[in-house]
């Protein structure tokens, strides 16, 4: 078990983004939030099998997001187990 962050950069405030990250986030069975920031970036953090942390990752990379990704940096560290469900903060 793995914990990805992602700050993703771009236009990803006010149009659904944290609403669609979630919902990928679930249907790949990961706990976490994703939670906007005052500069305009969602930082993402998300708990589970490394595979399904990478797809999430891609999906955010994918294009295909509410809004236009311009840039995500993403971390990687061991899972802290400390998350349940996925929240929109």
């Amino acid at each position: 078990m793995v914990r990805l962050t992602a700050w993703v950069h771009g236009t990803v405030q006010g149009v659904g983004f944290r609403w669609w990250t979630r919902s990928r986030a679930l249907e790949l069975g990961l706990s976490g939030h994703a939670t906007n920031h005052r500069d305009g970036r969602v930082h993402v953090v998300a708990e589970g099998p490394r595979d399904q942390c990478e797809k999430l990752l891609a999906l955010l990379n994918s294009g295909e997001t509410p809004g236009k990704v311009t840039l995500v940096v993403e971390s990687w560290e061991d899972a802290r187990g400390e998350l349940s469900g996925f929240e929109e903060r």
